[in-house]
């Protein structure tokens, strides 16, 4: 598939038609998404993935198929522990519910453009350095023992070093009602309260990315493979914050599952030389943690449900 610049093409010309419907669909004015409507845009992003999956499946086998699969849970399992930030964020910044679309829109945008230069980037590395493998699986184990030992941890947006340097070059306006990002008073422009959580909800990606790209590399050095089921997971990613935001504190128990799949994928990658593990066994490995994962945090309820923890 990456033989020719072809699927590039086609699949740049899919995500530019989604990102225009999830424009016309979520995006035509400033108001709250409602859950029912995120739960059918979160479950019309997955059967488009699905249907993805299916045409490679048809066009290049099972063994891409399944690496694309267990890419896009990867990054969605992720994703997830990823949008404990976003909700952080906005109940710092008392980022109207409104708005938060707007927001997360931009920030979609933004992360893709992201991911394809971090994948382009770990992929040039891995081919022209055999040894960058290791640092990536060593990386990887690093961040799970770390996530684990942490624990839930919370988040102070004001402490971000990509927020203090904005502020040092722009001012901001405490104005949010406005749904701008920029207001002029007089000669000067200001940055809102809008602008600046779009901002931390960018940099929080950039941080992703360097724990995502490495994971899903350690299923594939396909670049095409990477990219798409990394994209696919971003582009259901605002909806699924609006359908889980009411509930993603149920899922206390996921950043311990995330840790075995972390720490997994990077002992896959240092073992790269000495063993090759089964796409289908990777695969069935990281379903049955998350599953184990999300059913305890139902079986056995967090003690303290006013607590609003983040992973990160």
């Amino acid at each position: 598939m990456i033989e020719s610049w072809l699927p590039w093409i086609g699949f740049t010309a899919f995500v530019v038609g989604a990102l225009a419907l999830d424009l016309a669909l979520l995006h035509k004015t400033d108001e709250d998404i409602p859950i029912r409507a995120a739960l059918k845009m979160t479950a019309f992003w997955v059967t488009l993935a699905l249907l993805f999956c299916a045409g490679i499946y048809f066009l290049e086998g099972d063994e891409a198929a399944l690496t694309f699969l267990a890419g896009f849970l990867i990054e969605k399992s992720l994703s997830v522990d990823n949008l404990f930030v976003f909700l952080l964020v906005f109940t710092y910044f008392s980022t109207p519910s409104r708005y938060q679309p707007k927001i997360l829109f931009w920030g979609v945008l933004g992360a893709i453009v992201m991911r394809l230069i971090f994948i382009l980037a770990g992929v040039w590395l891995i081919n022209m350095f055999d040894w960058i493998i290791y640092v990536f699986g060593l990386f990887l184990v690093v961040t799970g023992v770390k996530l684990s030992v942490q624990g839930h941890t919370e988040v102070d947006p004001e402490r971000n070093i990509v927020l203090r340097i904005f502020r040092r070059m722009m001012p901001v306006e405490n104005n949010v009602e406005s749904g701008k990002f920029f207001i002029r008073r007089g000669k000067v422009i200001y940055a809102t309260p809008l602008f600046v959580a779009l901002l931390r909800v960018e940099s929080s990606d950039l941080v992703f990315a360097m724990d995502s790209i490495p994971a899903i590399l350690a299923i594939t050095r396909d670049p095409f493979l990477v990219y798409t089921s990394n994209i696919f997971a971003i582009l259901g990613l605002r909806s699924l914050f609006f359908a889980l935001s009411g509930v993603m504190k149920m899922f206390h128990y996921l950043s311990y599952g995330l840790t075995v799949i972390l720490v997994f994928l990077g002992l896959k990658m240092l073992a790269a030389d000495f063993y090759h593990l089964p796409i289908p066994l990777s695969l069935g490995f990281i379903g049955v943690t998350l599953l184990i994962a999300m059913g305890a945090s139902f079986v056995f309820p967090p003690k303290d449900k006013g607590d609003a923890a983040v992973n990160r």
